[in-house]
């Protein structure tokens, strides 16, 4: 697995990117995610109907980058 050193520093990276990617969200720094072109949004008197779909093809090729570069580090 490893040991308890590297287990912590890793701990301590998420914990810092989690309290980043918190103030980014407090501070309005994702305003524009839910609201890019090929999202979505349909509204009438009483239906709300919201598809984030280029959002979330944004979101998961971010995340496989990311994931890829850990893996190919660790």
């Amino acid at each position: 697995m490893g040991t308890s050193r590297e287990i912590g520093l890793l701990l301590v990276g998420l914990g810092a990117l989690l309290a980043f990617s918190g103030l980014a969200v407090y501070w309005g720094g994702f305003s524009w995610f839910g609201r890019l072109p090929g999202d979505i949004r349909y509204e009438s008197e009483s239906t709300r109907v919201f598809v984030p779909v280029t959002s979330m093809i944004l979101l998961s090729i971010l995340l496989t980058a990311v994931l890829s570069l850990i893996r190919r580090f660790l």
